[in-house]
């Protein structure tokens, strides 16, 4: 488990240093021209979280001693398929349903189904993350994010907010 610790987060490194390296071909600062972030600028930041972060796994990792444990039992691989599988599946229901539909079916089977967690944070999460996507992105950054069928729904939105 500990070799397999160290291996991912020396990969995610890398990986995150290529794309930090690949975001730098636009502007990652802030643009004045359009009052916003220049294309690069998520890429980049979120790619120097990412390698932060496996960083600190990768410095964790050297503390602790090698022991016989297993990187996966049953249980947990059957758990990590079931993600992955439901990832996919909510990938393909964005060109079709939208994001504001595949990401709240994904966060509602989640949280609840999966997780089984309660009603209040199940509904609390579902219902706000496409919200708050909605205004961070189409409102604020002015990128439009894919809707599929539910595309004439937004339309009143568009007349009233931009």
């Amino acid at each position: 488990m500990l070799v397999a610790d160290r291996v991912i987060a020396i990969a995610i490194m890398a990986l995150s240093a290529y794309f930090m390296w690949h975001a730098t071909a636009l502007p990652i600062g802030w643009n004045g021209m359009t009052g916003g972030p220049g294309g690069g600028a998520f890429p980049f930041w979120l790619s120097l979280i990412m390698l932060l972060s496996a960083g600190g796994v990768l410095f964790r990792s050297l503390g602790q001693e090698r022991t016989s444990q297993h990187f996966f039992d049953s249980h947990t691989l059957r758990s990590v398929i079931a993600v992955v599988v439901s990832l996919f599946v909510t990938i393909a229901l964005i060109p079709i349903v939208g994001s504001y539909v595949a990401l709240p079916l994904f966060i509602f089977w989640y949280l609840r189904i999966f997780g089984g967690h309660g009603w209040i944070l199940t509904g609390s999460l579902t219902v706000s993350t496409p919200v708050f996507l909605f205004f961070f992105f189409e409102v604020t950054l002015r990128i439009l994010l894919p809707k599929g069928l539910t595309e004439p729904l937004f339309l009143p939105l568009y007349a009233m907010l931009l």
